[in-house]
C-alpha cells in the first residue's frame, strides 16, 4: 500500500484562505486593521511633520546666518545702570572679523496716529534711532517704500516695523503716511519685513541716528549693536568684543547670538517629536489587542471549520499558519493604510505651511515593520490556541 503524501499549505494558499476568512467578516476586519492604520499613520505623520518643520527651520536659520551677534549692557546683579559707550559703535568696526556693525538708539518718546491719541496708549511701540546699514546686517527686507538712507537719516523721516505698522493701522503707502512722535509729525517712507532675529524690532518705529540726535536730543549711546561676524572666527571674536566695546568695565557687556533661539527651538521640537511617537505607539498597541481580539473571537467562532480542516488532514502547523498569516495580513493592510493616511496628512500640512515635504524612508519602512511586529505579536496566541484544538471536540461542539 503506497503511503499517503503528507498534507501541505503553502504561503500562498494561506494567504488566499487568510483574505477569504477576512472578507467573511468584513465589519470587524476594518474596525481591528483601523486601530493599526491610526498607530501608524501617527508614526508617519508626526516623523514627516517633524522632519518637514524642522528643515524649513534650518533653512530659515541657514538664510539668516548664524554669525549675528547682539551686543547689550549687562542687565544681571550688580550692573547697575550700566550702558555701552558711545563709542562702541566704532570700536567694534576695527575688529578684523566683523564684516557689518549697526546700532538701535532708544528715544524715549511715544508714536502715534494723530495727537490726540493719549499718551499712555502707545500700543507697546518703542521709537529708536539707527543707522542705514542695519536692514543688510540683519539680512531683513522692506515690505512697502524704503528704507532710510544716508540722507534721510538728518530729517524727521522714519520706518516702522511689521506689527508696529499693524498696530498703527498701516497697509501701504500708496498714499503719504505721517506719525506724531515726540511732538513732531514724521513721515513714513518704509515698512519692514518681519526680523526672525531681532523681534523687538519688529515692534519698532525706527528713524535716523542724525534725526533722533537734532530733533530728540538723543546722546548716540547704543541701546544694542548688531553685528555679523566672520562664521570661521565667531568663537573668538565674541571673546574678544567685551574689552573692545567697554575696556574698563567688559564684564557689563552681555554678547548674545539670536540664532541659538532658533536652534532651541528646532531642539524643543525633537522632544516634542518623541512625545507624539509615544502616543503613536498606544494606538499602535491598541490596534495589536484589537487584532488578538479578532483572532480569538475567530477561534471560538470556526471550531467547526478548524476540526473539518484537521479531519481532513490539516496538521497543527497548517493551523497555526492560517491564523498567523490572517494576524499578520490583517495587520499588513492597516499598516499600508496608515502609512498612505500618514504621508497624505504630512503633503497636505507642510503645503499649507509652505515647507518642503520630507517623510523619512525610516518612517515608511519602520511603520510596515511595526505593524507586522504588533500582527505576528497578536496573532501568535490565538493561533497556538487554534492548533490545540482537537479535531473531535471540535466537530461535536460545532
Amino acid at each position: 500500500m503506497a503511503p499517503v503524501a503528507p498534507s501541505r499549505l503553502g504561503l500562498w494558499e494561506a494567504v488566499r484562505v487568510g483574505l477569504r476568512s477576512l472578507a467573511a467578516r468584513k465589519l470587524r476586519s476594518v474596525l481591528s486593521a483601523l486601530g493599526i492604520a491610526i498607530g501608524i499613520a501617527s508614526l508617519v505623520g508626526v516623523l514627516g511633520l517633524s522632519e518637514s518643520s524642522k528643515s524649513a527651520l534650518l533653512d530659515q536659520i541657514s538664510a539668516l546666518g548664524t554669525n549675528l551677534l547682539t551686543i547689550e549692557a549687562g542687565t544681571g546683579f550688580g550692573a547697575g545702570d550700566a550702558a555701552l559707550p558711545e563709542t562702541a559703535l566704532k570700536r567694534v568696526g576695527r575688529v578684523a572679523t566683523v564684516e557689518a556693525a549697526s546700532a538701535v538708539y532708544s528715544i524715549d518718546v511715544g508714536a502715534y496716529r494723530n495727537e490726540l491719541v493719549p499718551a499712555d496708549r502707545t500700543g507697546g511701540i518703542q521709537v529708536f534711532g539707527t543707522d542705514p546699514g542695519l536692514v543688510r546686517t540683519l539680512n531683513g527686507g522692506v515690505a512697502h517704500g524704503s528704507f532710510l538712507t544716508a540722507a534721510t537719516t538728518s530729517y524727521p523721516a522714519a520706518v516702522v516695523g511689521s506689527v508696529a505698522a499693524e498696530r498703527l493701522g498701516i497697509r501701504n503707502l500708496d498714499q503719504p503716511v505721517l506719525l506724531y512722535v515726540g511732538g513732531r509729525w514724521i513721515e513714513v517712507q518704509g515698512v519692514l519685513e518681519p526680523f526672525a532675529l531681532a523681534a523687538d524690532l519688529d515692534r519698532a518705529v525706527l528713524i535716523g541716528d542724525s534725526a533722533a540726535e537734532s530733533y530728540y536730543e538723543v546722546d548716540l549711546a547704543p541701546s544694542r549693536l548688531y553685528l555679523r561676524v566672520d562664521q570661521e572666527y565667531l568663537d573668538e571674536t565674541r571673546g574678544v568684543l567685551g574689552a573692545t566695546v567697554d575696556p574698563e568695565n567688559p564684564e557689563e557687556v552681555q554678547i548674545s547670538r539670536p540664532s541659538d533661539l532658533l536652534e532651541a527651538q528646532a531642539a524643543a521640537e525633537s522632544s516634542f517629536t518623541g512625545l507624539f511617537l509615544g502616543l503613536g505607539a498606544v494606538a499602535l498597541i491598541v490596534g495589536g489587542i484589537g487584532i488578538a481580539n479578532v483572532m480569538v473571537m475567530g477561534v471560538v467562532e470556526r471550531r467547526g471549520e478548524i476540526g473539518l480542516r484537521r479531519a481532513i488532514g490539516a496538521t497543527r502547523a497548517h493551523i497555526r499558519r492560517q491564523f498567523l498569516t490572517e494576524a499578520l495580513t490583517l495587520a499588513f493592510l492597516g499598516g499600508a493604510s496608515g502609512i498612505l493616511l500618514g504621508v497624505a496628512v504630512t503633503y497636505a500640512y507642510s503645503a499649507v505651511q509652505g515647507w518642503r515635504v520630507i517623510v523619512p524612508l525610516a518612517a515608511l519602512l519602520g511603520g510596515i515593520a511595526a505593524s507586522l511586529a504588533i500582527g505576528a505579536i497578536a496573532g501568535l496566541y490565538p493561533a497556538i490556541r487554534a492548533a490545540r484544538v482537537s479535531p473531535t471536540e471540535a466537530l461535536r461542539s460545532a
